[in-house]
């Protein structure tokens, strides 16, 4: 009873495991905190972990800045849409050249780091206020393959109508 108990036990704590963040997005983060809640106060200097997807990349001499529309993230940290519930838009930049041929629009990344400061960018005819994070970590996630899923078989002709 005991060793079934333990084996049990074993399964369970290994798929927990499997279940859990990646090693570089670990860490303490203020959860709560927003790129759309940022910009309606001054943040600087809280350490967070946004991700959502590529608007733009911006290669420079030194460092790479992504302009990311931020979104809800799992438990996992990995970008989660829900229903067009958007959490603002954010400047990620690091130090380093970050390929714009890998790292293409629409692609998702989290992003681990402190809040640097604030820059106005022009969305349209709008003045945008970026919250712009000095990025310890950036993770590209895998692109998600869309899978067709088929509930019951089409009704051949010679199976008839019930």
């Amino acid at each position: 009873m005991t060793a079934r108990l333990l084996t049990v036990l074993t399964a369970t704590l290994a798929l927990a495991a499997c279940a859990s963040q990646p090693k570089p997005l670990r860490g303490d983060y203020v959860e709560t905190l927003t790129p759309h809640n940022a910009i309606l106060g001054d943040y600087t200097g809280a350490a967070v972990r946004w991700g959502g997807v590529i608007l733009q990349l911006e290669p420079g001499p030194d460092v790479t800045c992504f302009e990311m529309m931020a979104t809800q993230l799992t438990a996992g940290g990995r970008p989660y849409w829900t229903s067009n519930d958007t959490r603002g838009r954010f400047i990620a930049c690091r130090p380093g050249f970050y390929d714009p041929a890998v790292f293409t629009v629409n692609r998702e990344v989290t992003f681990t780091g402190r809040i640097a400061g604030y820059d106005t960018r022009r969305i349209g005819e709008y003045d945008y206020r970026f919250p712009r994070i000095d990025a310890d970590v950036v993770y590209l996630w895998p692109v998600r393959e869309r899978a067709e899923v088929i509930t019951r078989p089409a009704p051949w002709p010679w199976w008839g109508y019930w």
